[in-house]
């Protein structure tokens, strides 16, 4: 991913690739905020500062780079050349000569003026939050799928950052005698071999949503309805996946410990299955190029019948987690409102990291919510909860779905087999040469079971 490097000093192009081991300063420069009587204050209102430099402090030792500093530095405004103010940049210089200090992980979005300026104020690499964020992603992809996407992102944010960086070689090459042009410099050249790798990846990525349409095409064609766990990175998604799923995907109490999606049954309380899909964890602030980038892997969760939205009940941030991971909802299309929020489930998990009186406060706050906006306390690593999740999820799937009674003759061996195929059977019971069934089917096969068993409608 980096035939575009050349050796050229401090003005060489940036990647996310570029990051080793190594000593690090993470920086927050957060702006103030105005209150209505003039004074200035940190946006702790709308997050808590401390929370995210811890989150970036460990968005860094994700990929076990050494954090010996993290630093809030409140800003009134951003500076076009360095973001930060001069004083500031003077102060953090001290920082990074007395620490020897590899790399400043600064958590923001630098454009490539700031972040070259910086690295030259500080004689060190700079990194923003979005090269981080992609360099994690690059580490932990693990599937052709996962790399192809994290490679589109990652040229999508290299390509912006060649400007001016090609200032001191010469141009490349010129036209014929005093009537040529005067050719193309080296960064026009190494735009046209990113910009044509970009539409190789996204022709691969094209190929890649097709064969998931065709697989969610053959799903439609037996009766199992898609669950998909989404939620902020580290709120345990995977671990509530293997709790309900009983399958081994990779779970770790770090950022971004899962990054590629996966696939299993979820067996259902009275018999009934449907996949359940865990997907990359969001994160405030996510790059725009990893949603576009992601698009098709998180195309699961715009198919899924029902979100679990999965929330780190524990963490003292855990309502301004709720909302950023409800804004990339928004961005992937999917309004959390929509019909009155039947769609989604709210999950309060790490209820174990409470005490009694704790629990039972929680629970009296999860009681006061609207009946049509419930949310289930849970603990993924105890299995506390989870039978009454499993019980919700089914019963959300049901209101979907059209439950029948019919009789068939059990010789019909080929007509018992089918229904067993293609819809939930809640009760079997032989009477005589029939079974009499009670089964619960998708709308689109209704009318066959209708036409071809003579199904009525339950009683209940």
């Amino acid at each position: 991913m980096e035939p575009f490097n050349r050796e050229g000093g401090a003005d060489r192009p940036r990647s996310a690739g570029d990051v080793s081991t190594g000593r690090v300063i993470v920086i927050g420069p957060y702006l103030r905020m105005r209150r209505g009587d003039g004074d200035a204050q940190t946006d702790s209102s709308v997050r808590d500062y401390e929370a995210r430099i811890e989150e970036a402090a460990g968005l860094a030792g994700a990929i076990d780079l050494t954090v010996v500093e993290s630093v809030v530095a409140p800003i009134s405004q951003i500076r076009p050349a360095t973001y930060l103010g001069k004083g500031k940049v003077e102060e953090i210089n001290g920082l990074v000569a007395s620490d020897k200090v590899e790399l400043v992980v600064m958590d923001c979005a630098l454009s490539p003026i700031q972040q070259r300026n910086l690295e030259k104020a500080w004689s060190t690499k700079v990194l923003d939050r979005t090269g981080l964020i992609l360099e994690i992603f690059g580490r932990r992809a693990k599937t052709k799928e996962g790399a192809l996407q994290v490679e589109l992102a990652h040229l999508n944010y290299q390509r912006s950052r060649l400007v001016r960086s090609w200032t001191h070689l010469e141009r490349q090459r010129g036209g014929f005698g005093f009537m040529g042009g005067p050719g193309e410099t080296q960064i026009e050249a190494d735009r046209r071999l990113i910009g044509d790798r970009i539409t190789r990846l996204e022709n691969e990525l094209k190929k890649v949503q097709a064969t998931r349409r065709l697989h969610r095409a053959g799903r439609q064609r037996v009766p199992y309805r898609v669950v998909a766990l989404v939620g902020y990175t580290n709120a345990g998604k995977s671990t509530l996946f293997n709790r309900l799923t009983r399958a081994d995907v990779q779970a770790a109490d770090m950022l971004f410990a899962t990054l590629d999606p996966t696939l299993r049954a979820l067996n259902l309380p009275h018999g009934g299955k449907a996949m359940l899909s865990d997907t990359v964890g969001f994160i405030s602030n996510l790059p725009t190029q990893l949603v576009a980038a992601f698009r098709a892997t998180l195309e699961e969760v715009l198919e899924a019948d029902i979100i679990l939205h999965v929330r780190d009940i524990s963490h003292e941030d855990a309502e301004a987690q709720e909302r950023d991971v409800e804004g990339v909802l928004r961005q992937l299309g999917i309004d959390p409102d929509a019909d009155g929020g039947q769609r989604i489930i709210e999950v309060w998990n790490k209820i174990d990291r409470f005490d009694p009186e704790e629990r039972d406060n929680l629970r009296n706050i999860a009681a006061r919510r609207p009946p049509e906006r419930p949310c289930f306390l849970v603990s993924a690593v105890t299995g506390e909860g989870i039978d009454a999740l499993l019980t919700a999820i089914e019963d959300r799937l049901a209101a979907k779905r059209a439950t029948l009674q019919l009789s068939i003759d059990a010789a019909d061996g080929a007509g018992i087999s089918w229904l067993h195929r293609n819809a939930e059977v809640l009760n079997k019971e032989l009477n005589g040469e029939r079974f009499d069934m009670t089964v619960r089917v998708d709308e689109t096969k209704r009318d066959i079971v209708v036409s071809r068993f003579a199904a009525v409608p339950h009683e209940a």
